[in-house]
């Protein structure tokens, strides 16, 4: 009991900063930007000012790992798996270009740029899948440090503030129709609030098909957090072998190595893809899923400071803008072929 007791004084502060961070979002007359990146900023710039005492740290070491794994579990209950029925073929050939691209591009890119695997891997599936909620996801599957989720949801962030601005008016100049755009922007814009809003700001049509198109997209988070898993538990396997070799009394545990969260995660998913779930039930888990990643970002940025992020260079940004500048070029080019072919 004394152990939880510990963990209170963190996690008040970290639900603090969240319900802080909802209420800047939702006071801004447009959703520019997630309460989760404002959560994650505020967290950075108390660090930077002060880093949290011991009271707090076991609470934000809590938030952000065990909270956060419980957060995602509670996603699954908002993924429906028949949602990809009602978007149609049409999007999902441009979304298997985009997230070879991405992972494809971003594995050998990554190794060019010296990048260390797990912040490669999380700004290509942020920009691949969506954005903040797929960093979020990955990260503890992947066991990735505090900075480099940071960086991340930075480079991401940064990319999308920019593509809210330019997304309209390469439209427009483009001449695409409004199906053309809201698949474009649905499909190469990252957070969900980016893709509102770079979609309306074309036509309502576009927005409304954009956000179709950003809802089949976020499917995607359910095979890549069981590949990721897989690539997580083999690389522990081989450093677990090596570590047996050095010491022959380790006996090896492969089970204790499985991310096992994953495993509710998928099993909400697939429950509510057979509407076991109800509606209402899957729209409050929903929204409690998303304010406690909320929380959860701000125990990271409460975890990170600024010299954290700028000892990791330009290196990572350089990556998050090549492989956002191909996923826009790629999504843009297989719209046009699919216009050709007269499919769109």
């Amino acid at each position: 009991m004394k152990k939880y007791l510990s963990y209170l004084p963190g996690f008040i502060v970290s639900i603090t900063i969240a319900l802080i961070a909802k209420l800047v979002v939702d006071f801004l007359p447009i959703h520019l930007i997630s309460a989760s990146v404002v959560a994650l900023f505020i967290g950075i710039i108390i660090n930077t000012i002060r880093k949290p005492d011991n009271m707090l740290a076991p609470g934000i070491k809590f938030t952000s790992k065990k909270v956060l794994k419980f957060a995602i579990i509670l996603l699954g209950a908002s993924l429906n798996i028949t949602t990809i029925l009602h978007v149609g073929s049409v999007s999902l050939i441009v979304m298997i270009f985009t997230l070879l691209t991405c992972f494809g591009g971003g594995y050998f890119i990554g190794k060019a740029l010296k990048l260390n695997w797990k912040l490669s891997s999380l700004i290509s599936a942020g920009t691949g899948i969506c954005g903040g909620s797929a960093i979020a996801a990955i990260a503890p599957v992947i066991e990735a440090d505090d900075t480099d989720m940071a960086y991340a949801m930075s480079a991401t962030f940064i990319f999308d503030m920019a593509m809210i601005l330019l997304f309209p008016i390469m439209g427009h100049a483009l001449g695409l129709s409004d199906a053309a755009y809201g698949l474009w922007a649905g499909t190469a814009v990252n957070d969900t609030s980016s893709v509102v809003a770079a979609g309306y700001a074309f036509s309502e049509a576009a927005g409304d098909f954009a956000v179709m198109v950003k809802l089949t997209r976020t499917l995607a988070i359910i095979p890549t957090v069981l590949v990721f898993a897989l690539i997580s538990l083999r690389i522990k396997k081989k450093a677990l072998a090596t570590s047996v070799e050095t010491d022959k009394e380790t006996k090896p545990n492969i089970m204790s190595l499985f991310p096992w969260f994953i495993l509710g995660f998928v099993g909400m998913a697939l429950i509510n893809s057979f509407g076991i779930i109800p509606t209402h039930i899957s729209a409050m888990l929903k929204e409690l899923s998303r304010f406690l990643m909320v929380a959860a970002l701000a125990a990271i940025g409460l975890n990170t400071s600024f010299k954290d992020i700028k000892k990791s260079g330009i290196t990572p940004m350089l990556h998050g803008f090549i492989i956002s500048a191909l996923v826009v070029i790629v999504a843009i080019s297989v719209i046009w072929f699919e216009q050709f072919l007269g499919l769109l």
